[in-house]
């Protein structure tokens, strides 16, 4: 994978610094009120993390440092986590007689957070354009903050590259809303939870976006999904970049336990980092 890495850090470089990477950690969480009432959906924690680490760690695995996080409902717990995050990740050594305070053993990304609040009520296209002083007029990249996948964004960029299109996104099978049973004579061999269907392809997130793309989006009230992005294919500006790997979204309570049990066994297909 470390040639993943470097390949996507060049092509962001070469073309004018690294590319940022837009998080939208916005909404309300109404399906996981449970966790939701007192934290804003990305931080819901899997493993012992919030989801949204583990999305930067998955673009920090290639490369990809510099975000900007577009937060709404609750964004003083993202604010403060970040603002402790040195402390939490080091060894402190408390010097009671200057007053001072020395990090040991400090192992910390580089990582470069803009955490950005767009308002709470601001729908999916509105929190994107209002970053849009702080994207300039490069490419960038874009994704949800509650979900995580295997996709090789090496690959994903330079897809992006060799279209020339506005925006990519990554299509992903579409899961079936049924278990599908085997069945030999009366007995169920097999029970498949919604098992996958390849004619059948959503959108899994992690897009690649040029500026232009900020032209397809009016004001606060734009929805991204339904407005922008079906303005972008009419105008044949949209190409998707398929995806045949993991690729799991945390909507439910239940997706919450499925993603803890698949972390705590380790068969997180996502941790992709070391």
């Amino acid at each position: 994978m470390a040639g993943g890495r470097t390949s996507a850090a060049s092509l962001g470089s070469a073309r004018g610094g690294p590319l940022k990477v837009v998080l939208l950690a916005g909404g309300f969480g109404t399906r996981l009120a449970e966790h939701t009432d007192e934290l804003p959906k990305p931080m819901v924690q899997v493993g012992g993390h919030p989801i949204l680490w583990h999305i930067l760690k998955i673009y920090s695995h290639y490369g990809f440092n510099d975000f900007l996080i577009a937060c709404g409902y609750k964004s003083e717990v993202i604010k403060r986590f970040f603002l402790e995050y040195r402390e939490r990740m080091s060894d402190l050594l408390f010097d009671y007689a200057t007053g001072s305070v020395e990090r040991l053993n400090t192992q910390i990304e580089p990582w470069r957070v803009g955490v950005i609040d767009t308002g709470p009520d601001t729908l999916t296209g509105g929190r994107i354009k209002r970053l849009q002083k702080h994207l300039g007029n490069a490419t960038f990249m874009m994704t949800y903050g509650d979900g995580v996948a295997d996709v090789d964004l090496s690959a994903l960029l330079a897809f992006h590259r060799s279209h020339g299109k506005l925006a990519t996104f990554t299509a992903v099978p579409r899961p079936s809303q049924f278990g599908v049973p085997t069945i030999k004579g009366d007995q169920v061999t097999r029970f498949a939870e919604k098992p996958t269907n390849e004619r059948d392809w959503i959108s899994g997130g992690f897009f690649v976006l040029e500026p232009g793309v900020l032209d397809y989006i009016n004001d606060d009230q734009t929805n991204f999904e339904l407005e922008s992005l079906k303005r972008l294919a009419d105008d044949g500006q949209l190409m998707a970049y398929r995806h045949h790997g993991f690729w799991q979204p945390m909507d439910t309570l239940r997706d919450v336990r499925k993603l803890n049990e698949l972390w705590s066994t380790d068969r997180a297909e996502w941790k992709i980092w070391s």
